[in-house]
């Protein structure tokens, strides 16, 4: 299996850097088995059925983007450098590990300072950069929200630096558990009155938790793709989690994460024959073509990037010819890519 039967070729005009307002206002691309439908994400009470059950990532995205400077000594006097970092995950040490730019201008022991209230040291540099902090806890947050900004992907980042407004735009309504540097960007989609139409329409909802990495933006570097390793990200099924897709299933509805951040969870998380049980810890289950479905019965999700993993997960569910046809019309008829872009509602044949 090829890298190159992932690819496609995305005209730059269809990459949004601004998000649907209000978000349930987004186009949904709906594949149900072969046939396509071009709807809103607010049609989506109308589309699901009775009895279905969304599942839902309440992580919270931390403004893990920081820009500071390092004052080194040297001949000449004071030097002083600018260093922008993003945070990636807490390590058990305290620590954070962390990616600069940078990077060769940071030596261990340094400090780099953010802001009045924040300021690190660089910890190690063997593997990879961490950064030891002078505050912890509640101290932590309320300085890391003063002086941090929202990780944007890069592909919108690329095109304009992070804003006030990505602070709402960027973080789902239900957002919870900090510890996310990149947002479930399909989750971005609903707001109060969608959840209330769905209630209504008798479509459950239950709340899992995955921490979405930076890895998530790493790019497929193997020409064989089943040789690729996945990054690790922390989640968590709690038990009435569990309990409430077991629930679902036994009253025959349809499991149906929104986002591949959710699904991968719980695919994780499930038995073989689909019960899902409590799960906590790390999870770097990668799914591609082959791939033997534990407990998902279709996927809410963003448009994706060519050659990306994520690809290969929805090629996984709805199979490589379909994906390219739905892509292909997606493109035709001007959908929005990426995170802040519209979303599609995948349902394979057999569901």
């Amino acid at each position: 299996m090829k890298l190159e039967d992932f690819d496609f070729d995305l005209p730059e005009a269809l990459i949004a850097t601004r998000p649907a307002r209000p978000r349930s206002s987004a186009r949904l691309l709906h594949a149900d088995g072969a046939v396509t439908h071009d709807r809103h994400v607010y049609d989506l009470p109308q589309i699901l059925r009775p009895g279905d059950r969304l599942i839902l990532n309440d992580t919270r995205v931390i403004p893990a983007r920081l820009t500071g400077h390092r004052t080194r000594q040297s001949a000449q006097g004071a030097v002083t450098a600018k260093i922008e970092v993003t945070l990636m995950e807490p390590q058990a040490d305290g620590t954070w590990s962390a990616l600069a730019k940078p990077m060769r201008k940071l030596a261990l022991g340094e400090i780099i300072i953010f802001s009045n209230d924040l300021s690190a040291e660089v910890d190690s540099l063997d593997q990879g950069l961490r950064l030891r902090f002078n505050v912890t806890g509640d101290d932590f947050d309320a300085a890391l929200n003063a002086a941090g900004a929202m990780p944007l992907p890069p592909y919108i980042a690329g095109k304009r630096a992070p804003d006030a407004r990505d602070r709402e735009d960027y973080q789902t309504i239900w957002a919870k558990r900090a510890g996310a540097v990149a947002a479930p960007t399909a989750s971005l989609h609903f707001d109060e009155g969608l959840v209330a139409a769905l209630g209504r329409a008798g479509i459950a909802f239950t709340f899992v938790t995955l921490h979405v990495g930076a890895g998530t933006f790493l790019p497929v570097t193997v020409a064989d793709v089943t040789t690729h390793r996945m990054h690790a990200e922390w989640g968590e099924v709690r038990e009435q989690a569990a309990a409430e897709m077991n629930a679902t299933r036994a009253a025959g509805g349809r499991i149906i994460p929104v986002g591949t951040t959710a699904l991968r969870l719980i695919e994780t998380a499930a038995e073989a024959d689909g019960t899902m049980r409590a799960y906590e810890g790390e999870t770097d289950i990668f799914i591609y073509p082959g791939y033997r479905w534990k407990i998902t019965d279709g996927l809410m999700t963003n448009f994706h990037l060519p050659k990306s993993t994520l690809m290969m997960l929805v090629s996984a569910l709805m199979g490589q010819e379909r994906v390219r046809a739905i892509y292909a019309h997606a493109i035709k008829e001007n959908y929005r890519f990426f995170s802040y872009g519209d979303a599609s509602l995948l349902i394979p044949s057999q569901m």
